[in-house]
């Protein structure tokens, strides 16, 4: 073979390969999400500068960008400017929009199971939710509770225990709370209407001036770092804990099952990772956060401490009033709470042998 053949058939070859590694070059980042183009306007329930409660999406909004080269977008739409805060779940069903984030029991109204997937009262630790979600059949569980009303929920978020709530007087029996006009939501509100206080839903954003006009007696929102962002210590001075109404808070990313449906398998495998991101990222932050916010609100003055365990006894005593009566009411509701408690008490083994006990902590 001549030398002018030989360095002809080089050049083709190496011209061959240059192309094959252009090729993979310029499909390997582009075609991550195998050529979609999620453009998705996302309303979230909670402000997007609340602590571990509200940052979360948007986190995981930008970890989507990223990963997906630009490919998946959310458009983050802050409480109030495209829907009302606590209509997440009604918009994404009904297709007003393609996706929404929220704390899930707001509609439990019309899913009564799906407060379940919020916050149980006297429930889980969030890590053994987080457990039961992943390995224990909680997920799938959720999925069939929300396939009749067109919406695919995805676990994307939980914090820590919330407060028992802030009052402008001193709880010391179950008959303070008789009568109390108090904020709460969830299965929580359920358990203190029973025990006899006039329990309202209202908005985050709603609360404070509630609060601060007497309108309300007592609430409860949120984590103390979220609790502090609302600035409640100022117009309550009695902070109670611990949360027995949600040990853990879960939120979700609420999906149109349309939308879900037109994305490629990679494309809802991204949204699903960075999910499981946003959950460990979320705990590991709300945790973290915690202790400061108490130490601020005793600085301004606030009386933080614990219900009498008599009060707690009381609540709990109610709470399974509470979940055996909707279970009645709701083979759902009665299908999900037999799994929680179930996988509950199969825990309680490794947990009882497991971790060290632990006792009072002392400064």
């Amino acid at each position: 073979m001549s030398d002018t053949k030989r360095a002809t058939r080089s050049l083709s070859f190496a011209a061959g390969l240059l192309a094959l590694g252009l090729a993979a070059s310029a499909a390997t980042p582009a075609d991550a999400a195998k050529g979609d183009r999620v453009r998705w306007g996302v309303p979230i329930a909670f402000s997007s500068n609340l602590i571990a409660l509200g940052d979360t999406l948007p986190w995981v909004a930008g970890q989507l960008e990223k990963m997906s080269d630009g490919n998946i977008k959310f458009e983050i739409f802050e409480p109030g400017k495209m829907i009302p805060a606590i209509e997440v779940f009604d918009a994404t069903s009904a297709g007003k929009v393609d996706a929404g984030y929220s704390w899930m029991g707001y509609e439990q109204g019309k899913v009564p199971a799906s407060a379940l997937f919020g916050a149980v009262p006297f429930g889980m630790n969030p890590w053994e939710f987080s457990a039961w979600m992943y390995y224990g059949g909680g997920d799938e569980l959720l999925k069939e509770v929300f396939a009749p009303h067109n919406v695919v929920p995805i676990y994307c978020g939980v914090v820590s225990p919330e407060t028992a709530g802030w009052f402008r007087k001193e709880i010391n029996s179950l008959d303070d709370l008789k009568g109390l006009k108090i904020r709460f939501a969830g299965i929580g509100g359920k358990v203190l209407q029973k025990v006899g206080a006039s329990v309202t839903v209202l908005p985050g954003g709603e609360i404070f001036q509630a609060l601060e006009k007497g309108v309300i007696d007592g609430t409860e929102f949120s984590i103390p770092t979220a609790d502090e962002q609302y600035g409640f210590y100022k117009v309550a001075k009695y902070n109670y804990f611990p949360g027995w109404h949600q040990p853990f808070t879960a939120q979700y990313l609420y999906v149109n099952k349309g939308a879900w449906d037109k994305l490629s398998p990679e494309s809802q495998a991204m949204i699903n990772t960075a999910c499981i991101a946003g959950v460990n990222m979320s705990l590991s932050k709300s945790e973290a956060k915690q202790a400061a916010a108490v130490k601020f609100f005793k600085e301004q003055g606030v009386t933080t401490t614990t219900l009498s365990p008599k009060i707690l006894e009381g609540l709990q005593k109610a709470t399974d009033e509470v979940l055996d009566e909707e279970a009645a009411k709701d083979a759902m509701f009665k299908k999900v709470i037999d799994a929680q408690r179930s996988f509950a008490k199969s825990y309680a083994t490794w947990a009882d042998l497991g971790y060290l006990p632990r006792g009072e902590h002392t400064e």
